[in-house]
């Protein structure tokens, strides 16, 4: 069995992150789901959410705009819409972002909801990535 997992995350805009690593807690569709060294193989969907690594008892945090995840025995590649770690987060175009976002959603008309929702999610998501990361 394998003592650790490469953790691979990709995205349309190239690759965010590529380590070797010990464990993965990822946000699924269905739930958050870990992954530690030998693993069972599986393919699941992803949310916006925080992915977390374990690498040497230290964590790390990466934001992931939906996508895929590719477990296997030693190895999870995560195929994201878009994906960024913590200290590459910009905190103040995340909090313009957040406040386009919540002043969309106060019209209530002409607006597309459910882009406005995800905007939102996203916004607030990479904020808490950071706040995880203890970069604020």
């Amino acid at each position: 069995m394998a003592e650790k997992l490469t953790l691979e995350v990709v995205s349309p805009y190239g690759a965010a992150f590529k380590d070797e690593v010990d464990e993965v807690v990822a946000p699924g569709t269905e739930g958050e789901f870990g992954v530690l060294p030998g693993h069972v193989p599986f393919i699941t969907t992803l949310k916006i959410g925080v992915l977390v690594y374990k690498k040497d008892g230290k964590p790390g945090y990466i934001f992931v705009n939906s996508g895929y995840a590719e477990v296997y025995e030693d190895k999870v590649l995560v195929l994201a819409d878009s994906a960024e770690k913590a200290e590459d987060i910009d905190v103040e175009r995340a909090k313009a972002a957040l406040k386009r976002a919540e002043e969309r959603l106060q019209k209530k008309e002409d607006i597309d909801f459910a882009r406005a929702q995800a905007a939102l999610q996203r916004a607030l998501t990479r904020l808490k990535t950071v706040e995880l990361a203890g970069k604020k």
